[in-house]
C-alpha cells in the first residue's frame, strides 16, 4: 500500500504493496481487484500452472457439484456473457480451461510467480511489514499479506503401514498425474468414498479388470443428472445474470433460483413427502434436495424422512441386499457431511468386476507388496487410488510458518481449532487477510461468490486504510472471541455437529474437533460484514506507523 508520506517511509521500500499466497480462483481475482486499485502486487503459486483445486485434482470423473452457470466469476459481464459452458456441471478440464482463459484475458499471469511455495510469513510490528520466504530461499516484503491458499488444497497423505513396499502404482486424487492413468486390465483398489472417490469409481470400474472399494463410512450421494447445457436455459440465465448474482447474496448457499421452503417435513403426509423427494431426486442436485423442507438440517425427525428416502433408493438400485445395506449411511443425517453428486455410482456395484469391502468391521492392517490386507483377508492389487481427502480449511495456512516476529505461529494459535474474526483475520496477525477462511460460509457456499465477496471486502478495507493514513489493521481479541462463540452457537443449533465430517476436521488424525464453517448462510454473513463496516469496521483496530 502507498506509504503515508516520504518522511515516514522506511529506509528500504517494500518489494510489493500486497503479496498473495495462492494462484487459484481467489488468487487470480485478488490480482484483478487490487491491480484496479493501483497496488503493486505479486501472487505466488506452488504449481506450474494456475487454477488451485482445479489444477491439482485431475482424477477421472472430477466435476464441480455446483452448476456451471453459477460456478463462475461475476466481476466482468462480457466474460460471463461470452463464455459457453458445455454441460450442466463443469468437468475439471473445462473449468481449468476457463480459469486459464480468465488469466489470459485479463493479463493476470504477469503478476504470478509459479513453482514457488511460501514457507514462512513473519510480520514486523515495528515496520508494519510482512517478510515472506519461499521454498527457494527468496524473501519478499509487503505491508499486506493475502492468504488465498484454498480450503481443499492440502491432500491428506496416505499413512498406511507398508505403502513403501507396494509393488504396484498408487495415486492420490488431489495429486493426480497430468498425463492421466490407464487402469485397463488392472486390479484396482480405491480407499475413500467421499466426493472424489464416488466421482472417480464409475470411470475406473468401466476400465479396470477388477475394482475393490474399501469403505469405512458410507456417504449419501444424489444423482447429478448431468447433461449438455440446454441452449435456451443458457440464454435465459445469461439474460438474468445481473439479477441472479445479486439475489444469490440473499440465499443460504449463495445460489439463486431455489425458492426457500416454508414448510416442515413433519407437516406433510408421507405420500406428499415421497412425491416431493422423488421430484428432487429426478431433478438432480444437492441444493434442490435440501430445499425440499425448511427443517431438514435443523430437526432430526424431519431429516430422517429425507435420509430414509435416499437409503430406499440405494436399496432399489443395488441388487445384492448385503451390499446395498453397507452402502446405506447410518451414522449421520443427510446433508451434515458434504452431500455428494454422482453419475451411476451405486449402479457399479451391480457389475461383476466390482466388490465392496467393509473396512469398518474388518479394518485395513497394512499395505502389502501385492495389495491390501484387512483383518479378514488380503486383496491382490496392481494399483491403489487414495481418495482420502484433505486437511480442509486450515491445512494450507498451517503448513506455513505464519507469525508476528517473536510470537507464536498460527499453527500453535489454532492448536485447539481455528479462531478468526469473520473468517477474514486472526487476532494477533495484523495486515493478513484470509480469503474464505475458516468460520466464514466458504465451503458451505458457492465458492466463487464467497471469494469475490471476501476480496471486495478486503479491497474496501485497504481503501479505508489508505484514505485514513493507516498502515496497520488487526482483529480485536474480544471481537474474535465473540465471533468464534457465535459460529459455534449457530452450528450447535443445527444437525451438522452430529456428523464426523471434514467440516469438523474428523478426517485428520489428531486434529481438533471443531466445526469450522459458518452455517447461518451467505445472507446472514454478508449482512454482518456490512454491519461491521458501517459501524466503522467494528472489531478491527487501525494504527499508523510514524517511525
Amino acid at each position: 500500500m502507498p506509504e503515508v508520506s516520504s518522511a515516514k517511509r522506511s529506509a528500504v521500500a517494500p518489494d510489493f504493496d500486497v503479496v498473495i499466497v495462492g494462484g487459484g480462483l481467489a488468487g487470480l481475482y485478488s490480482i484483478y481487484r487490487f491491480r484496479k486499485m493501483g497496488l503493486n502486487i505479486r501472487a505466488y503459486e506452488a504449481g506450474d500452472g494456475v487454477g488451485g483445486t482445479w489444477f491439482w485434482n485431475r482424477y477421472p470423473g472430477c466435476r464441480c457439484d455446483v452448476e456451471s452457470m453459477e460456478y463462475s466469476y461475476s466481476f466482468d459481464d462480457d466474460l460471463q456473457q461470452e463464455w459457453v459452458w458445455p454441460e450442466r456441471y463443469g468437468t475439471q478440464p473445462v473449468i481449468l480451461e476457463y480459469i486459464n482463459h480468465v488469466a489470459k484475458r485479463f493479463d493476470l499471469m504477469r503478476d504470478v510467480q509459479l513453482n514457488t511455495r511460501i514457507t514462512q510469513a513473519v510480520f514486523c510490528e515495528k515496520k508494519h511489514l510482512w517478510t515472506i520466504t519461499t521454498n527457494n530461499g527468496e524473501q519478499i516484503t509487503a505491508p499486506i499479506c493475502i492468504m488465498a491458499a484454498g480450503n481443499l488444497s492440502t491432500p491428506r497423505k496416505p499413512d498406511f503401514p507398508g505403502l513403501d513396499n507396494f509393488k504396484g502404482d498408487w495415486y492420490h486424487t488431489g495429486l493426480w498425474p497430468k498425463e492421466g492413468v490407464d487402469f485397463t486390465d488392472k486390479r484396482v483398489g480405491v480407499i475413500g468414498t467421499g466426493s472424489s472417490g464416488v466421482q472417480m469409481m464409475p470411470h475406473i470400474a468401466a476400465q479396470a479388470k477388477h475394482l475393490t472399494v474399501f469403505q469405512r463410512t458410507a456417504n449419501f450421494s444424489l444423482p447429478a443428472r448431468n447433461a449438455p447445457l440446454d441452449p435456451e436455459k443458457e440464454r435465459k440465465h445469461k439474460e438474468e445474470y445481473r439479477e441472479r448474482r445479486l439475489a444469490a447474496y440473499n440465499t443460504p448457499f449463495g445460489i439463486a433460483g431455489y425458492p426457500p421452503p416454508d414448510k416442515s417435513a413433519l407437516e406433510a403426509t408421507e405420500e406428499e413427502r415421497r412425491a416431493i423427494y422423488e421430484d428432487k431426486w429426478q431433478e438432480g442436485g444437492s441444493i434442490s434436495y435440501l430445499f425440499a423442507y425448511k427443517d431438514l438440517l435443523l430437526n432430526k425427525d424431519a431429516n430422517d424422512t429425507a435420509s430414509d428416502f435416499v437409503r430406499n433408493k440405494i436399496r432399489a438400485t443395488v441388487n445384492d441386499p448385503n451390499t446395498a445395506e453397507l452402502l446405506c449411511p447410518d451414522n449421520h443425517p443427510i446433508g451434515t457431511k458434504r452431500l455428494i453428486l454422482d453419475s451411476n455410482y451405486y449402479e457399479i456395484f451391480n457389475q461383476s468386476n466390482v466388490k465392496l469391502v467393509d473396512v469398518k468391521s474388518a479394518p485395513i492392517q497394512e499395505i502389502t507388496p501385492n495389495g491390501i490386507k484387512t483383518t479378514e483377508s488380503e486383496y491382490q492389487l496392481d494399483a491403489i487410488a487414495f481418495a482420502t481427502g484433505f486437511d480442509a480449511m486450515t491445512g494450507a495456512i498451517k503448513e506455513i510458518d505464519v507469525r508476528v516476529d517473536g510470537g507464536t505461529t498460527i499453527e500453535e494459535q489454532w492448536d485447539s481449532g481455528p479462531r478468526t474474526y469473520l473468517g477474514l483475520m486472526v487476532a494477533g496477525l495484523p495486515n493478513m487477510f484470509m480469503i474464505t477462511g475458516p468460520q466464514s460460509p466458504g465451503v458451505k457456499s458457492q465458492m466463487i461468490l464467497s471469494i469475490e465477496w471476501h476480496i471486495n471486502w478486503v479491497a474496501n478495507c485497504l481503501s479505508y486504510m489508505r484514505d485514513n493514513n493507516h498502515t496497520r489493521v488487526a482483529a480485536e481479541v474480544k471481537a474474535q472471541q465473540q465471533w468464534v462463540d457465535h459460529v459455534r452457537e449457530v452450528a450447535d443449533s443445527t444437525l451438522y455437529p452430529l456428523a464426523n465430517s471434514w467440516y469438523m476436521g474428523a478426517n485428520i488424525p489428531g486434529k481438533a474437533r471443531v466445526f469450522m464453517p459458518y452455517v447461518a448462510g451467505v445472507e446472514a454473513y454478508t449482512k454482518e460484514c456490512n454491519r461491521v463496516t458501517q459501524n466503522g469496521y467494528q472489531g478491527f483496530e487501525f494504527s499508523t506507523n510514524i517511525s
